[in-house]
């Protein structure tokens, strides 16, 4: 089965939401908003004639899409926002910081300001937003602080003989620095311009309304027109956002879903107040008759029981009746306090009625997308049985292979690292990478490395390591018959049997075939990707996130010592000589081959230093 995309266009909905564009792995390719789905999306898949050349690419590679609706326009612009940081689709423009949607803020001074700002510290103030518009966010800075006649300069200490500022002679400041505004006074003032900002802004907005009409009765159209404008603001700002919770909380949602023939299970992400995401699970032994407090129940218990992370706060449309057990258990697996809610009122309320509402319009096609991703994997499952089949090893069949991945990563030998992915299926699972500073192999010898890093792998889970102890069905090390063969001589040393594949790459730097050791033979034989895309774009994808997190692992430590080598262990070798060391024979590898008349030659280096260097080499040489 296929994802049909013409059929699924028809039932797209007119309404504002993200949508997301998927390739045959279901990756995500890019993120859009639209006001109406059903119009937008239409588009893609219309005549090519005058699109860009960039989006007649992503067009040709989007196999389904996916789309969550919203309230809004406003709150489309700002879950399309928080996806795209997550996600960082291939086509879309990426912004090489967070700096993206302004936020209003209420600072944690003695006196309290109220500021735009684009940065979010844990300081102990208060956050609203993200806002869309930053115009108006400027405007409602301006009138709050207007309004309430807040202190406005950043001086946060006022001695003797202070002058206030321009605000105060003209009644916009209360004047704090003048001594003359009691504690209690200004901080009623804060916490009305707080709750404006938590969206009791009627009062406000007809305080407005009423200089308005009186400035305009005066004649006085200037100010009638700056106090319209406000007002707009005002008005635009109340549009609370239903993507966003005002603390800054992280917060699930569980909403089960019934479709044609199975029951399925939606989650929405709340991170740090703002919607991040959804994903939906297939309950695969339960049936559309079952209770839905039940399904509730079990998709709690086994879902949260494997994750890393849980958030203080899940909110429910169907409370188990075992809730109070279950919150136990997940504030056991957590370390902190975990709440199951069903709220009745209130803004958690109305983000839970927006993601059920989401959810209905998901059944439509929900089915079809499950059926979809089992096609996939069961492709891929096939793919893989047919290699293992081809190395002579037995597979196990159209289940999800657990697949690990290694790198090396070093700069001329220097701090060189390895990195473990791992890949359950079609999805990576991050929480069971690993990273490996080498320790014992000296230089440039990713071979030597690649066997210390599996050596360590497979001792931590001799050892008992719970982080260690779920084994690959299959190997996959970046590189060709060296790295297989040096993988295969640490496999075979623990009496493992575990096959081991090399990603192989053609001359544009994409992997081409996979190589591998016949069974009881030295010989190596090649497995071509042609006419496998399923099979090509995967391997690829775990090639790529390999190499990526190699290479950020390096990085992170070349940041922490830019020069730092094993140099650094040799006594009498501090960071001038190091420095000579490696700007004359250029890699660690040549300064450990260099005898102790060219060592003596370096730029600083004298009798003793040489010897020092030259015997700590020695030393590391196997007997």
């Amino acid at each position: 089965m296929t994802f049909d995309i013409k059929e699924n266009l028809k039932k797209l909905p007119d309404k504002p939401g993200v949508y997301m564009h998927k390739d045959r792995l279901g990756n995500i390719i890019y993120v859009g908003k639209a006001i109406s789905l059903k119009n937008r999306v239409r588009q893609y898949f219309q005549s090519s004639r005058n699109m860009p050349s960039k989006v007649k690419s992503m067009v040709q590679n989007i196999a389904e899409f996916e789309y969550i609706t919203v309230g809004s326009e406003m709150e489309a612009l700002i879950l399309e926002c928080n996806l795209i940081k997550k996600y960082r689709p291939k086509y879309n423009i990426l912004l090489r910081d967070d700096k993206t949607y302004p936020y209003i803020k209420v600072t944690n001074e003695e006196y309290p300001r109220v500021i735009k700002t684009r940065i979010i510290k844990k300081d102990g103030g208060k956050y609203f937003g993200p806002y869309s518009d930053a115009g108006a966010v400027n405007k409602i800075v301006d009138i709050i602080n207007s309004s309430f006649a807040l202190k406005r300069c950043s001086a946060s200490s006022f001695p003797k003989g202070f002058k206030p500022c321009l605000n105060f002679h003209i009644n916009q400041c209360r004047g704090v620095c003048s001594g003359n505004v009691s504690r209690d006074e200004y901080e009623e003032a804060v916490e009305g311009a707080t709750e404006f900002l938590r969206g009791k802004s009627k009062k406000m907005a007809d305080k407005l309304e009423q200089r308005m009409y009186a400035a305009s009765e005066a004649m006085d159209f200037e100010s009638a027109a700056s106090y319209r404008d406000y007002l707009e603001a005002a008005k635009a700002l109340s549009e609370i956002q239903r993507v966003v919770i005002h603390q800054d909380k992280d917060v699930d949602m569980v909403i089960p879903v019934k479709g044609t023939e199975d029951v399925y299970m939606a989650v929405f992400f709340v991170r740090s107040g703002r919607l991040s995401g959804r994903e939906t699970y297939e309950m695969e032994a339960f049936s559309p008759e079952e209770d839905k407090c039940e399904l509730v129940s079990a998709f709690i218990n086994q879902h949260y029981s494997r994750l890393p992370y849980i958030p203080r706060e899940i909110l429910l449309t169907h409370l188990p009746e075992d809730r109070e057990l279950l919150e136990s258990y997940l504030t056991e697996l957590a370390g902190h306090s975990v709440k199951l809610i069903k709220p009745q009122r209130g803004e958690k309320k109305t983000l839970l009625d927006m993601a059920s509402k989401d959810v209905l319009e998901m059944v439509k096609t929900i089915d079809d997308r499950a059926a979809l991703a089992r096609e996939r994997r069961d492709s891929l499952s096939h793919d893989i049985d047919e290699i293992l089949q081809e190395m002579g090893v037995y597979g196990r069949g159209h289940v999800d292979y657990r697949v690990e991945a290694y790198d090396i990563s070093n700069t001329n030998g220097i701090d060189t690292v390895g990195a473990m992915v791992v890949f359950e299926g079609l999805k990576a699972d991050k929480k069971s990478y690993r990273k490996f500073k080498i320790r014992t192999t000296i230089g440039q010898d990713d071979y030597g490395s690649m066997k210390e890093v599996l050596a360590r792998r497979f001792n931590r889970a001799f050892m008992g390591d719970e982080s260690f102890e779920v084994l690959p069905d299959i190997i996959m090390m970046d590189g060709g018959k060296g790295h297989v063969s040096a993988a295969l001589e640490v496999i075979e040393a623990t009496g493992f049997e575990i096959p081991v594949v090399g990603m192989v790459k053609d001359h544009k730097h994409r992997t081409r075939a996979l190589i591998y050791r016949k069974l009881d033979s030295r010989d190596y034989e090649e497995i071509s990707l042609r006419g496998k895309p399923m099979l090509f774009k995967y391997i690829g994808r775990i090639q790529e996130e390999v190499h990526r997190f190699a290479i950020e692992y390096h990085r992170k430590l070349r940041g922490k010592s830019v020069a730092g080598s094993v140099l650094d262990e040799i006594p009498g070798i501090g960071p001038v000589r190091r420095k000579a060391l490696l700007e004359h024979f250029k890699s660690i590898e040549a300064v450990k081959e260099a005898n102790f008349e060219e060592l003596q030659k370096v730029q600083g280096m004298d009798g003793k230093a040489a010897r020092s260097v030259a015997d700590f080499f020695a030393s590391r040489l196997p007997h």
